[in-house]
């Protein structure tokens, strides 16, 4: 075993049973925050441009082919669920279109309020081991006084290793929190840029 490994091993055994829950919040947090960004940039990709847009919409002009799975960009899974629900009368194809776009928007959403929830709860958990620690020093002061400096230590470790780790926690998961809250309302706005495009051209170009 390295040095860096006995390292973490006695990093962790001085902040208590609390550097448990950390560490599940720890793994919990970049699980979701790994699937969330990659989600995200598959979405984000760039895939039907403007023109095949408004040629699917309104069933002129070349239509383009539409890929299958879960591998393609926003606009394509829209327009792929849109070809797939409509029912050629405008009126009701465009009540259609709006419900599909507002499941996809939907989707976007998906874990990012758990995220943010994980990012908080963190440096909670840490507060909690140096409220931990410090009654744990309290009670040694209050047995043995100040004199016991080595069992002191072991309550002063709890208090400031699991503040350590609940901050080194937060702050990553808050940062990428926010960026992925700003990276969906893009998608959000680029999402209903192309609903209102297929909107306007399915009343064009369709019979209500």
């Amino acid at each position: 075993m390295t040095d860096a490994f006995w390292f973490t091993v006695e990093y962790f055994r001085q902040g208590g049973w609390i550097m448990l829950p950390l560490v599940a919040t720890s793994v919990v947090l970049w699980t979701m925050i790994v699937d969330r960004w990659r989600e995200f940039r598959v979405l984000g990709r760039a895939d039907l441009d403007t023109k095949e847009i408004i040629a699917l919409a309104s069933g002129q002009g070349e239509v383009p082919d539409i890929p299958e799975g879960h591998n393609v960009g926003l606009r394509v899974r829209l327009v792929r669920e849109f070809l797939r629900e409509r029912s050629g009368v405008a009126r009701l194809d465009r009540k259609i279109l709006g419900q599909i776009s507002l499941q996809l928007g939907q989707t976007l959403d998906a874990r990012l309020a758990a995220i943010a929830v994980l990012a908080a709860v963190a440096p909670l958990l840490g507060l909690l081991g140096t409220v931990l620690g410090m009654i744990e020093t309290f009670e040694v002061i209050s047995v043995f006084g100040t004199g016991n400096s080595r069992a002191m230590a072991s309550g002063i470790s709890i208090a400031l290793i699991t503040t350590q780790t609940g901050l080194l926690v937060a702050i990553p998961g808050m940062l990428m929190s926010n960026r992925l809250n700003r990276t969906a309302q893009t998608l959000k706005t680029n999402l209903d840029e192309t609903t209102a495009v297929m909107a306007r051209h399915l009343t064009e170009g369709s019979q209500a």
